[in-house]
This record gives C-alpha cells, structure tokens and sequence, in this order.
C-alpha cells in the first residue's frame, strides 16, 4: 500500500511539473511581451531565478543550519547536469536556436565565472566571507549587463499581450513557479521512496534521483518554452540558472559562512568547465543546438556518470 501511495504522489509530482512550467512560460513570455522586454532577458532572470529556488533554498537553509559543506556539490552537481542533461534532452527533442548574445558574452561568462569559483576554492580550500563578496560583485556586474542589454534591445509591446492583464500573467507566473518548486519536491521524495524500497543505495539514489530531481525545474520550463517556440527562453534559463548558481546562491552562503570546497571538487568543476565548452562549440558556428549537439551532451554526462560510479 506504502508503495502504491508512492506511485500516485510522484504521478501528482509530474503532473505539477508539467503544469506549472506550462503556466510559468506562459507567464514570463507574456510579462516580457507586455513590457517589451527581450524574452532572452526574461530567461536570463527571473526564470532562471526562479527554476534555481532548489538550490538557493538547499544551500542557504543548510548554511543557516552549519552545514554549508554541501552548497558546492549541489550547485557544480546541478550546473553539469543543466548543460549536459536537460539543455541535452531538450535539444534532441526540438533543436534550439542560441541568439548571438548569448554566445558572444553569456556563456563565456558562465565559463568565466566558473573558472573563477575553480580558482577562489582551490587557493584556500574553502569559499570565505571575502570570496562571497567577489562573488556577488561579479553578480551585480552581470545584473548591470541584464539592464544594459534590456533597455538596448527593447522589443515592441505585442498586441495580444497587451489584452492579458498584467496580474493575470504575474500570477499565472508565480503559481506557475509554485507549482514547479513544490512538484520537484514531491517528485524527488517520492522517487527517493520507491528506489529505497527498491534496495537501491542512498549513494546510488544521491548521484541519480535527488540531483535530477532539484533540477526538474530547469528540465520542464527548458523544454516547454521550447515546444512553445520560445527558444530565448530555454537556452537563457540553463545559462542563467548557473550563472545564478554560482555568483548568488554560493556567494550569499559565503557570506554566512565559510563554504568547503574540498579537493574533489576541482574534478567536478574541470567537468563543469568542460560541458560548458560543449555547449559553446556546439552553438559558435550554426547559432543552434541540434539534436547531434543534445546527444553528445547526453553521452557526456553517460561518462561523467561512469567516472562517479568508480
């Protein structure tokens, strides 16, 4: 009985994935249509903020707790699997066309800033009050850029977006992401369940179920915005959902506290590094992430998984 209500709870859990990303995308393409903001911007902040809620919430509450050990594995964890996983799955089921911007400077500066985390942890074996800082300067720098670009590229409003009232599409947005956060939760849990009923092991079900789980949100908004020709958005979220990933929820819990970054990391992150290279020399020349480039970034993470297996 326990089993089949485990069942049922990860069908709801689905179930609240999929329409909330359908309702978040909906809601951001049309906050950025009735305001004519390039959705690209839209995708950039406050969907990838908002699909990273996972993860800031993990981090900053276990920071809160004194246990900010943890903060580096969930955001490196989730980093390669948004590339190689969900921008992978999302790409061979519809190729996503990458605007010239976000080759030209927002996925160097995810490698940058990358590089950057790279370099503060390994230097002194942790990430300090003052590395927070430098983090989240780097943050504001790339929220100027946001602005910058936002009020350089200002669309037309659209017509039919100016019929949807403005509330309308707010709240179907936040109900949206609500849905998407408490979803992932109910999905991660339930699956975790049945894999321990299973017999399978808390490592196995760590590397497997929680780490995709806290990145449903990226994977289902990524792909429902594509499916709805909304590629800005799509590509923009992953982007900027690691750019947010490292600057504003590794940064905040330095602030806090001290974050370990222990020397087992520095593969992970030389990984992260390496998918992120993927993604730019799928996307430099065609300006389009086929579904080749999707399937090679799902065989990547096939060996970055075999790799954590040994």
């Amino acid at each position: 009985m326990e089993l089949l209500i485990q069942f049922l709870l990860l069908a709801v859990g689905f179930v609240m994935l999929v329409k909330g990303a359908d309702w978040f995308v909906d809601g951001s393409a049309g906050i950025a249509d009735r305001f004519g903001v390039p959705q690209l911007v839209i995708g950039l902040t406050i969907v990838a903020m908002g699909t990273s809620a996972p993860e800031a919430a993990v981090s900053i509450t276990a920071a809160l707790k004194g246990s900010a050990d943890i903060t580096i594995g969930n955001v490196i964890g989730s980093n390669i699997l948004n590339i190689l996983i969900i921008l992978g799955i999302t790409s061979v089921i519809v190729p996503i066309v990458v605007a010239k911007s976000t080759i030209r400077y927002e996925i160097p500066y995810m490698l940058l800033i990358t590089g950057l985390l790279l370099l503060l942890g390994y230097t002194g074996n942790e990430i300090g009050f003052s590395e927070g800082i430098i983090l989240w300067l780097a943050f504001i720098f790339y929220l100027s850029y946001l602005f910058v670009m936002a009020k350089k590229n200002k669309e037309e409003v659209q017509e039919d977006a100016q019929k949807q009232p403005i509330w309308k599409l707010i709240g179907g947005a936040a109900v949206g992401l609500v849905l998407i956060v408490w979803g992932s939760d109910v999905t991660v849990d339930a699956a975790t369940a049945i894999a321990q009923y299973v017999g399978l092991s808390e490592r196995f079900i760590g590397l497997t179920i929680v780490a995709l789980g806290t990145s449903l949100p990226e994977l289902f908004t990524s792909v429902s915005a594509a499916i709805k020709g909304k590629a800005d958005i799509a590509i923009g979220n992953i982007v900027g959902s690691n750019i947010f990933n490292i600057l504003f929820v590794v940064g905040t819990t330095a602030l806090i506290t001290p974050v370990t970054f222990a020397s087992g990391f520095v593969i992970d992150t030389l990984v992260a590094i390496a998918a992120g290279a993927l993604l730019f020399s799928c996307v430099i020349y065609g300006q389009k992430l086929t579904r080749g480039g999707g399937a090679l970034m799902l065989l990547g993470y096939i060996g970055y998984f075999i790799y954590l297996l040994k």
